[in-house]
């Protein structure tokens, strides 16, 4: 702490006698990814991918299914989008490369349509002592497993033991340079776009096989690296992760000020300097504690502090763009932002008229409902965000670029993507949705997740933008392995229970108002303890009905044969030959997740029969 007040202090006088670099503009990026198997899986090979690449410009993201490159920095001119696209296309050959030899493949979307809960057990938390310091810390300030509820077309509520689900989060975070004079302003400008911007870039509609928000990152990134625990939630102390409070002020150092007060320091930075001696010394300090303590908390714009060719810079990282669709969609987004950033208003004031509590809410109606959102804007009006971002937003974008000497042709081309797919309202969410939803018609629902899957790396591997995809096939995953291998891809989910003292008429009732012949049993706590079948059933009334109603748990087959969600769909089937029974009831670490029933390899087999073969 003593050494990040230091920093802080250093900071000061470097802003107060004009230190930071103020005569050049930059831009530069990340690209965080997603490593997936043949099976369209997630693929835990970082390390060895790591290794088979040998450049420094690649880094270990959260999971060991997860990488990020590091775009070298840019001038803000010119071909500048070309190049960052060039370069992007030519670091993510090199890596798809590598991980060829891994037996895997490279993915760039938000959120990883197949990835399930067994996949963020803590063992896939990327090998660096970073990561498992600043896991433990968390989990230890919380005190209690991390919840998650998000609701959207379907209901997400879970728990979670560590930080792991926050790997599920893949994003593009753009950066642009700014003077520490104009930076208050340029912030606040950044706040204020950040809702439009999303509404047109969403790509994470999908987590865990449920729909929820268009932007889901946004509520898992908050939810997954939550650690107040209960009694601050209470005093209303404000997650790691965050939109902001309010506006700024003045100055830069307001928000690294509130970081310092609001958030306590999680780890140490090793190989600490004296700032002040450094700066004595004529050097320019690293600031390195500051930096440390900047990296773990999460702002949504983060204002950041840097140093190229010796000079000290500010600049400001856009963090809630997400990975993908493409590309040549990624830098779209970024010309959009960019070109806001330089576009705004010679008159706009330096702290808006809006009221800020409006512009947090922009930002969440953007993340939950996409280009179906309206928002709250300049002169109290109201407007959809596509009206916003075509009538107004476009044009003040393209006038940026053009002020910041970018190509034309260039800053059309990237616009234009922008343009068309808000006109055609196809983003990345609403193309992943439309596919998932007539897929999901047509077989299971880890089907259609698996074939939209597919259809995404496809499509990337072609750079062509996601407003001109077709919707994705059934069976474009290849064979069956690929969607049936495991019982969680083929099992049932959506249950129906009953408790052991129910009487044995609703159980009856269960199944035959649901067309179902096998109904599991839970106890008070809702643990499983048993299961009722039609055959157990036929065998009680074949006994001869009493008068008096029988209950449940006198009847139920009590210690049922049951499978693994994680076991292959061979070993369940294995299974039920040879205990002979219809059903298994499916476990994962002794919690109930549903069931596999003849019915199913039925369907399998139907699916499996139908394919197109060569």
């Amino acid at each position: 702490m003593k050494s990040l007040l230091r920093d802080l202090q250093a900071l000061e006088v470097m802003i107060d006698e004009g230190m930071i670099e103020a005569d050049i503009q930059r831009i530069g990026a990340e690209q965080e990814l997603c490593f997936i198997d043949k099976h369209w899986c997630p693929a835990p090979v970082v390390t060895k991918v790591l290794k088979e690449a040998n450049d420094s410009r690649f880094t270990y993201e959260h999971a060991r299914f997860n990488a990020e490159i590091n775009v070298d920095p840019l001038l803000f001119e010119g071909k500048a989008l070309s190049r960052l696209e060039d370069h992007l296309m030519h670091l993510l050959a090199k890596l798809e490369k590598a991980a060829a030899t891994a037996n895997a493949r490279i993915i760039l979307t938000g959120i990883l349509p197949t990835i399930k809960k067994s996949d963020l057990h803590i063992s896939n938390l990327t090998p660096q002592p970073r990561y498992h310091a600043l896991s433990a810390i968390m989990n230890e300030r919380r005190g209690r497993p991390y919840e998650f509820r998000i609701e959207g077309t379907d209901l997400l509520t879970t728990k979670h033991d560590s930080t792991m689900m926050e790997g599920c989060n893949t994003s593009f975070q753009i950066h642009l340079q700014v003077s520490s004079q104009d930076f208050g302003k340029l912030y606040n400008w950044a706040q204020l776009i950040s809702g439009p911007v999303l509404a047109s870039a969403t790509n994470s509609p999908i987590l865990l096989g449920k729909r929820l928000w268009r932007e889901t990152r946004i509520a898992l990134f908050q939810q997954s690296l939550d650690t107040r625990r209960l009694s601050h939630l209470v005093t209303e102390k404000m997650p790691r992760v965050w939109f902001g409070n309010d506006w700024v002020q003045d100055s830069v150092l307001e928000l690294f000020h509130e970081d310092v007060v609001r958030y306590p320091v999680l780890l140490h930075a090793e190989g600490q300097e004296d700032a002040f001696e450094k700066l004595a010394s004529g050097q320019v300090p690293t600031l390195r504690a500051f930096q440390v303590h900047n990296g773990t908390n999460y702002r949504w714009n983060r204002a950041c502090y840097g140093i190229t060719n010796g000079i000290p810079h500010l600049r400001i990282e856009n963090r809630y763009l997400p990975s993908g669709p493409t590309v040549k969609d990624e830098v779209a987004n970024a010309a959009f932002w960019l070109g806001l950033m330089k576009g705004i208003p010679d008159d706009y004031p330096s702290v808006p008229i809006l009221p800020f509590h409006q512009v947090k809410n922009n930002f969440i109606k953007a993340a939950r409902m996409g280009l179906g959102a309206q928002f709250s804007w300049i002169n109290k009006k109201r407007v959809t965000a596509k009206v916003l971002i075509l009538d107004e937003l476009l044009p003040m974008a393209k006038v940026g670029l053009i002020k910041a000497g970018v190509d034309l042709a260039e800053a059309d081309e990237y616009l234009n993507i922008i343009k068309e797919r808000v006109e055609t309202e196809q983003t990345g969410s609403q193309w992943t949705l439309d596919s998932f939803n007539t897929l999901k018609t047509k077989g299971t629902n880890y089907e259609a997740l698996v074939d939209t899957t597919s259809a995404i790396v496809d499509n990337q591997k072609q750079n062509i933008p996601v407003h001109k995809w077709k919707s994705a096939k059934l069976h474009a995953a290849g064979g069956w392995k690929s969607r049936f291998k495991k019982v969680n891809q083929l099992m049932s989910r959506d249950l129906f229970t009953v408790k052991e003292d129910d009487i044995l008429d609703l159980a009856t009732r269960v199944m035959d108002w649901q067309h179902i012949r096998h109904v599991p049993v839970e106890n008070k706590k809702g643990e499983f303890t048993g299961l009722i079948t039609s055959r157990t059933i036929l065998q009680t009334f074949g006994l001869g009905v009493t008068s008096q109603p029988k209950v449940i748990k006198d009847v139920m087959i009590k210690h049922p044969a049951t499978v693994e969600a994680n076991a292959t769909t061979e070993k369940a089937l294995t299974m039920m030959i040879e205990k002979k029974v219809s059903c298994l009831p499916v476990l994962d670490k002794g919690i109930l997740v549903g069931i596999i029933t003849e019915s199913d390899f039925m369907k399998m087999l139907d699916r499996i029969i139908k394919e197109p073969h060569e």
